[in-house]
């Protein structure tokens, strides 16, 4: 008679969170627990790049020195085999006096995205900006040599210059030179002459 054995562990509480899953394997390493205040960057660069391409062919380092960022730093490796076999080998190194954390990182890098064609431009701030008559009127033209090109009126440049003009308040004179005024000779005789030092004595 087999009877089953009772866990020994307390039963799931769904107020608690869940448990933090793992992060797949990935390209890149994220390197924490760098010294940050006694090396400048491109000698760690320099440093975490002899280390880590003993391992593999090393596509990039990312080393910041801002205040989020520092004592961390992104190695990109060219497969997932390469970035494996470094973690597991130097997680716990001792590095420039301090044991480092190697995991894999959260997400793809950028190199590698690019690599892969499947990099997008991040687009913070681009859906403010505000297009000039003269960018609408550059960007928007026709291609020269076309029929469109041959029918489109040409608008002088001076004509969309003076539009900008009004609408931002600036005088026509914008962009002259001043007169350069004339020098009194009283102020050319003020000159005096530099003393000269005697070494003779």
């Amino acid at each position: 008679m087999a009877s089953a054995i009772p866990s020994r562990g307390l039963p799931a509480n769904p107020s608690l969170p869940a448990k933090v899953q793992p992060i797949p394997p990935n390209q890149t390493l994220y390197i924490t627990n760098l010294p940050s205040a006694k090396i400048k960057k491109p000698d760690l660069r320099t440093a975490l790049y002899l280390l880590f391409s003993a391992y593999g062919p090393v596509l990039d380092i990312v080393v910041l020195k801002t205040m989020k960022m520092r004592g961390q730093a992104h190695i990109v490796y060219r497969d997932i085999q390469t970035s494996t076999q470094a973690m597991r080998s130097l997680n716990g190194f001792e590095f420039l006096g301090r044991p480092m954390k190697v995991e894999y990182a959260k997400s793809k890098s950028n190199f590698v995205s690019k690599l892969d064609g499947t990099f997008k431009l991040p687009m913070s701030g681009a859906t403010d900006v505000e297009v000039t008559d003269l960018q609408s009127s550059i960007f928007n033209a026709p291609a020269p040599g076309t029929a469109a090109a041959a029918k489109a009126p040409a608008v002088p440049a001076r004509q969309v210059l003076d539009r900008a003009a009004e609408r931002d308040g600036t005088p026509d004179s914008r962009g002259q030179k001043r007169a350069r005024e004339e020098e009194s000779e009283e102020e050319s005789d003020s000159d005096v002459a530099m003393e000269e030092d005697s070494d003779e004595d």
